[in-house]
């Protein structure tokens, strides 16, 4: 009888670590192989824009697993060793280096890459990105105090680079395209709440604008804005979010749509193909059709495509969590909305101390908590996790309710099942 070749997970992020170790804990004892891409063991990104970025952690709490489980539990970790090419029908895949490797069940987790702005000058020394543990170091290394550092975007990680920098001692310009930071996920009324906070620590914000060039003999020496304006820095950070990485399931079959689109089981289009994490566009019971690019998201969704691999998978329907922590404040947010028609506000915006509610036809779909609410993941009896069982409800909830301080949020929320 053939041998199994059992099961590969391409990529080697948060999603793919936990993926296997949840094969693992599952009693899946067949040949299992992660193809990451970077040099790295798989762990969480969130302190390279924050910790790590300053200098004050390392990333070791930030292990999926010790660097020696994966041998000592056979797990086959191939570090630099990207995917090429899948093919469905033959059940194998190639990587970069050519290397043909066949698989009884494939699972996805390729995460995304940081978009690219197609800019004149992007090429020089002294323009970055963040996305890998080489890029916070390099970002690190010309953090100096008293230098310019430009950032160009301000969705979460341009607002938690520039908060760090800021703290190191950088001066920080930052340049995006809306109103005011992070507008486009929390709304303009918290957003301005998030511009002021960072213009109190001294970062000088220019909204409404895009960056036309970056100038430089060499290496950076300015940035142009699209209204022209001239900044002169010493490095130039381009945070301009992220997309899924998906050209090497080109010619597959496989269905992709903003990342690879799944089902509730984490399934593919494609038999014995799964697919989890960032790169994954999912079937959520109350989203809809969403992807999700935060370290809770992709360490849950590991897991659950692990149970799927193993055919013990349950429809995915985490309301999904996410933090940022900028300077001395703490961001929480439970839920997803990319469209609301009401935000209602508990607390004070002027204090920036608040939970803001976004609901869409009367029904709560998101709620972000600034500097309140606790952590709705380790904290059972806080605001947020009640906000979460509220979301998860999917009913109607009275906007004057959640406005009112005398309404105790947990006593809205249903009762979770024995």
């Amino acid at each position: 009888m053939t041998a199994s070749p059992g099961i590969v997970i391409a990529g080697g992020g948060m999603a793919a670590g936990n993926a296997a170790a949840g094969l693992r804990e599952g009693g899946y004892d067949g040949p299992l192989t992660i193809l990451g891409a970077e040099p790295d063991v798989p762990f969480g990104r969130p302190p390279l824009s924050k910790g790590y970025l300053r200098g004050e952690e390392d990333l070791s709490g930030w292990l999926v697993r010790p660097a020696g489980w994966y041998a000592d539990n056979r797990v086959a970790l191939r570090t630099d060793a990207a995917v090429a090419s899948v093919d469905p029908d033959a059940r194998a895949l190639r990587t970069r280096a050519g290397e043909r490797i066949a698989y009884d069940r494939l699972l996805i987790a390729t995460g995304g890459r940081n978009r690219a702005l197609a800019v004149p000058g992007r090429d020089l020394d002294g323009v970055l990105q963040l996305r890998t543990r080489a890029d916070c170091e390099r970002i690190r290394a010309l953090a100096r105090p008293g230098e310019r550092v430009v950032v160009a975007g301000m969705g979460f990680i341009g607002c938690e680079v520039a908060a760090s920098l800021t703290q190191l001692g950088v001066e920080v310009t930052a340049v995006f395209p809306g109103p005011a930071p992070l507008v486009r996920v929390l709304g303009p009324e918290v957003g301005a709440v998030l511009g002021r906070l960072h213009r109190e620590k001294g970062v000088e914000l220019i909204a409404g604008e895009g960056l036309a060039a970056v100038e430089g003999a060499g290496r950076v020496e300015a940035v142009r804005t699209t209204s022209g304006r001239r900044i002169e820095c010493s490095a130039a950070i381009l945070a301009a979010g992220i997309q899924p990485n998906v050209e090497f399931l080109a010619g597959s079959g496989i269905a992709l749509d903003n990342g690879v689109l799944v089902d509730e089981l984490c399934r593919t289009s494609a038999p014995g193909v799964f697919a989890c994490g960032d790169v994954a566009n999912m079937a959520h019971p109350l989203f809809g059709r969403v992807r999700v690019e935060h370290y809770n998201n992709a360490e849950k969704h590991g897991r659950a495509a692990a149970r799927s691999l193993l055919g013990r998978g349950e429809p995915y329907d985490y309301t999904f969590s996410f933090w940022s922590d900028q300077y001395e404040h703490s961001l929480e947010y439970v839920g997803f909305a990319e469209r609301w028609d009401e935000l209602v506000v508990r607390g004070s915006l002027e204090d920036a101390r608040f939970l803001a509610f976004s609901l869409r036809e009367g029904r709560l779909r998101a709620v972000a908590g600034l500097n309140r609410g606790g952590d709705p993941e380790l904290e059972a009896d806080s605001e947020l996790a009640a906000c979460a069982a509220l979301i998860a409800s999917g009913g109607r909830v009275r906007a004057e309710l959640l406005a009112d301080e005398g309404t105790d949020l947990r006593q809205l929320a249903p009762p979770r099942p024995l």
